[in-house]
This record gives C-alpha cells, structure tokens and sequence, in this order.
C-alpha cells in the first residue's frame, strides 16, 4: 500500500473514471477532447471499457483527462 499513496487514481476503477467523465462532459464532449471510436459512435460504457482495458494509451489519455478534470 505504500507504494500507492502518491497515486491520485489509488482506489478509483476504470469504469468509475470513466462514469465521472461521461457524467461532466457527456459523450460528445468526451469523443471531442479524445477522438476514440467507442466515444463518438454508438457510445456505451461496455464497449468503451472493452476497448480502454485492451488499448492502453487511450486508457491514459482518459486518466490524463480525469486528472486534469477533478484534481
């Protein structure tokens, strides 16, 4: 646990990230500020997590974004 304490996303999980950024921008807003398919066409957070956990720098632009957001 030491180890994460200096880890602003400790504790957080993908799909509560991402929940928290659908909710503030919506989906538009979101696809507008990272061009990912699973957010501008047909957006669902299934398929959006599906593809985050597979790709990992769209996986990091969205926690770059959440960090930016709510910190």
């Amino acid at each position: 646990m030491e180890e994460q304490k200096n880890n602003p996303l400790h504790g957080k999980t993908l799909e509560m990230i991402l929940v928290q950024l659908v909710d503030h921008y919506g989906w538009d807003g979101l696809g507008a500020r990272i061009n990912i398919n699973s957010f501008n066409s047909n957006p669902s957070v299934k398929s959006s997590l599906t593809f985050l956990r597979k790709t990992d720098w769209a996986r990091k632009k969205v926690e770059d974004l959440y960090l930016k957001t709510f910190k």
